[in-house]
């Protein structure tokens, strides 16, 4: 994975390879798909790989989806929800799209959301899944495609309480992603949080932070910090001598892929939950993670990467299924839901509030045979687990 320096260079490159995969879609009739994209601002980093598994669909599916044309209209949120409710406003008002994703963050999530359900429009998420939107105020046209943000941490919280930590600490960003993440983690871990601390999203030094740290004298860690917040975090914590006496555990958000290229050796060693895995062995997966490779100089993907995968493959599906007939919203809800596609996760299905049902595993960052540092799955935390948000969703989806 390059470093955070290098992704501009691969990202136009990227970029070159979706205009042409949009030139060749431009003005036929067919499907539109709006992609509000963090290609500044916090989350830049995650949007840039969320790019890359894009393209790789874009490229297995043709340029089509469900057999039919293309295209894909654009917008850069920098994780901003006022620009990201303004630019979606623009892509339901003016440009009549008829799927949506993209963001990273809760926040723009949570913004853009009600936009989209009053023009019924369906919002697949390639990442964030608010909790908000899987209870209370579940919709319809929000499917939590990759995962619900509690249960991604409870899955974290299971493993060091398995573990057997007692003593911990957790750290986030002040935003709904970083409190999602806290609330997920405490739920399940049952040894004491010795201190939260919540930081600016976007926060890279952390001397503050490392002081109060050391003074609470934990023997385990938990850290939500994605992006560039966590590569500079990790640096500093393993610089400042306390990975001696306290184990960093975390989840795939902040020990993936494009953390690991960030920062390199300082990550060995880190435990961190995930719904997915670059070695998880099922057909779909395999062939994602060799097309994968060959189109991005051998790198393995990030979990960003791979999530924007497989929402494209999931609104492949439901377009093939509908016969390209995408005006009728409820045939499409419908054909979202069944999920009729092979998921790089294995076997798929949504619960009742349009969230997945599905494994949580455990890796730990390691070398490979060749050398290279990356990710190994070693086991699984929590099996077809079914959201806490689930049983609050009172709506009928």
């Amino acid at each position: 994975m390059p470093a955070l320096s290098q992704f501009p260079r691969s990202l136009a490159c990227l970029t070159f390879a979706l205009a042409a995969t949009l030139s060749t879609a431009a003005g036929a009739q067919g499907v539109k798909i709006g992609l509000a994209l963090d290609l500044s601002g916090p989350f830049a980093a995650l949007g840039a790989d969320s790019k890359t598994g894009f393209a790789v669909a874009m490229k297995q599916l043709g340029g089509k989806l469900g057999g039919v044309p293309v295209t894909y209209v654009e917008a850069d949120t920098g994780g901003n929800p006022d620009s990201a409710r303004q630019a979606v406003d623009r892509m339901v008002q003016r440009d009549k799209i008829d799927l949506f994703t993209g963001p990273i963050g809760s926040q723009v999530a949570l913004a853009v959301g009600p936009v989209l359900f009053a023009a019924k429009v369906p919002y697949l998420s390639n990442n964030t899944g608010p909790s908000a939107y899987s209870g209370a105020q579940c919709n319809a046209y929000f499917f939590g495609t990759s995962y619900q943000n509690d249960a991604y941490h409870e899955s974290a919280g299971k493993f060091a309480s398995d573990k057997g930590f007692k003593k911990t600490i957790v750290i986030a960003p002040n935003y709904p992603g970083g409190k999602d993440a806290a609330n997920g983690f405490k739920r399940a871990y049952k040894g004491t949080v010795a201190d939260e601390i919540f930081t600016k999203l976007g926060q890279i030094d952390y001397a503050p932070e490392l002081a109060q740290i050391r003074a609470a004298k934990a023997d385990s860690l938990y850290y939500f910090l994605p992006g560039a917040m966590g590569i500079a975090f990790v640096k500093q914590f393993v610089a400042a001598g306390l990975s001696k006496d306290v184990t960093l555990v975390s989840t795939a958000f902040a020990a993936d892929e494009d953390m690991i290229g960030g920062v390199g050796e300082p990550m060995l060693g880190i435990f961190n939950t995930s719904h997915w895995a670059h070695d998880l062995d099922n057909d779909a997966n395999r062939r994602f993670v060799a097309d994968y490779r060959a189109q991005n100089g051998g790198r393995n993907p990030s979990l960003y990467a791979a999530q924007a995968y497989d929402v494209l493959m999931a609104m492949d599906a439901a377009v093939r299924d509908v016969g390209g007939k995408v005006d009728d919203k409820p045939a499409m809800l419908k054909a979202i839901k069944a999920a009729k596609y092979k998921s790089i996760r294995g076997d798929f299905k949504y619960g009742a509030n349009n969230f997945p049902i599905q494994n949580y595993y455990l890796r730990v960052i390691s070398k490979d045979a060749t050398g290279r540092i990356t990710n190994k799955l070693i086991g699984t935390v929590m099996t077809n687990y079914v959201d806490t948000g689930a049983p609050l969703c009172t709506a009928k989806l």
